[in-house]
Parts: structure tokens; C-alpha cells; sequence
């Protein structure tokens, strides 16, 4: 076993490390800590997913990886929010083969050992509103609601919805879900993204509703 994993097993937590971590495990110089690494990887027992962000091979993981809380290492600050957020919570029949989510920083696509992970610039304003922190026995990570998500969607692709029935026909949501909106709570991320599409949706909902 590479001294990489055997430190990483014994002194790390999570089966996900930094080259910080590595850094405050093995003594040396940073170019013998490289080799250690590239030769873990080369041997499959360390998976490099993007720089200095590393998991343990699968065979040596003590609680799995969990993609949401990878996508914030990877890129960040992020939360997992569009397709991915509403296929989490059961919005969308599908299942989403892409982790998707919003980050304060450019937009951008990784491609990693472990899938796609997509990012997709969200304004700075109320950055956090409607995203909420979970936490499963595989790791802690940030989620949008499932409303959230949606307006994100709307926000980022520039949609221009009207009503339920495009959310219904494009992503399949259900439409009992649509009709449990909290209509202020809708309008103050509204005001927090200042997009005129999402408003115009917003509005739509509220004409559709009463």
C-alpha cells in the first residue's frame, strides 16, 4: 500500500484529501510528496480529480463519495441547484447523469474520473437564499430547494415561461409540486436575482394560482 493511502486511512476522515492535507501528513519536500502521489495514482490506488483534490480508490473507501459534496471541492463557492437539485428532491422523474450547480465564479464544466461536474454562474446578490445545508453519511454539502432551483434554472437559461405548463412539458416536474408555491418567499428571491424573466414567471405563477 502507497504511504499516501495508508496516512490518508489512518489520519483523514473523509475518503476525499487536499494537497494541504498531504501536506501536514508526510514530511518532506513538496517534489517527494509529488512523487508519492503521482505514483499512487499511477497504480490506481489515489484518483486525481482535479489539482491538488484527490479520492481514494474505491477498494480503500471507508464511507463512499458522495458527488454533491465533491462538486464543492472541486469548484466553489457552489450548491448543487438545477436539474440536479430537483432530480434530489423528486421533482423530476429523470436521473441526472450531470452534477449541476450554481457558483459565484465563471461558468464552467470538469470533467473528472468520477463523471461531469457543470457550473453555472449565479449573481452574487442573496447568493445563498433558498439553499440549504444536508448532511448524509457520505458528507455535508449545500442544496438548493427544489424552488430555488427552478428559478435558477429559469435565471441561467433565460427562459421565458409563463405559467405551469413549460416547467411541466420541459422538465416533467409534477405538477403538484407547483402548486404549493410560497409566493412571497418567490418574490423576495425575485427581487434578490433582478432578472426580468424570472419576475415575468414569477408574476405568471401568481395570476395562475389565484
Amino acid at each position: 500500500m502507497n504511504i499516501v493511502v495508508e496516512q490518508v486511512i489512518n489520519k483523514v476522515p473523509a475518503d476525499v484529501f487536499t494537497d494541504t492535507a498531504l501536506r501536514c501528513l508526510i514530511k518532506g519536500t513538496t517534489h517527494s510528496r509529488y512523487g508519492l502521489i503521482k505514483r499512487a495514482i499511477k497504480s490506481g490506488e489515489v484518483i486525481h480529480l482535479r489539482r491538488g483534490l484527490y479520492a481514494l480508490a474505491k477498494k480503500y473507501r471507508r464511507h463512499g463519495l458522495n458527488l454533491y459534496e465533491i462538486a464543492q471541492y472541486i469548484y466553489g463557492p457552489s450548491y448543487i441547484s438545477f436539474e440536479s437539485a430537483l432530480s434530489y428532491h423528486g421533482w423530476i422523474p429523470e436521473a441526472v447523469y450531470t452534477v449541476t450547480s450554481a457558483c459565484f465564479k465563471r461558468s464552467k464544466e470538469v470533467a473528472t474520473p468520477l463523471g461531469l461536474f457543470s457550473y453555472a454562474h449565479m449573481p452574487s446578490e442573496s447568493f445563498y437564499a433558498g439553499v440549504l445545508r444536508e448532511q448524509t453519511s457520505e458528507g455535508v454539502f449545500l442544496m438548493a430547494t427544489p424552488w430555488r432551483a427552478l428559478l435558477d434554472y429559469v435565471y441561467f437559461h433565460k427562459k421565458e415561461w409563463r405559467g405551469f405548463k413549460p416547467v411541466i412539458e420541459s422538465l416533467r416536474v409534477d405538477p403538484a409540486h407547483l402548486q404549493k408555491a410560497d409566493l412571497t418567499l418567490l418574490q423576495e428571491w425575485s427581487a434578490a436575482v433582478r432578472s426580468r424573466h424570472v419576475r415575468e414567471f414569477i408574476q405568471s405563477l401568481k395570476k395562475e394560482l389565484s
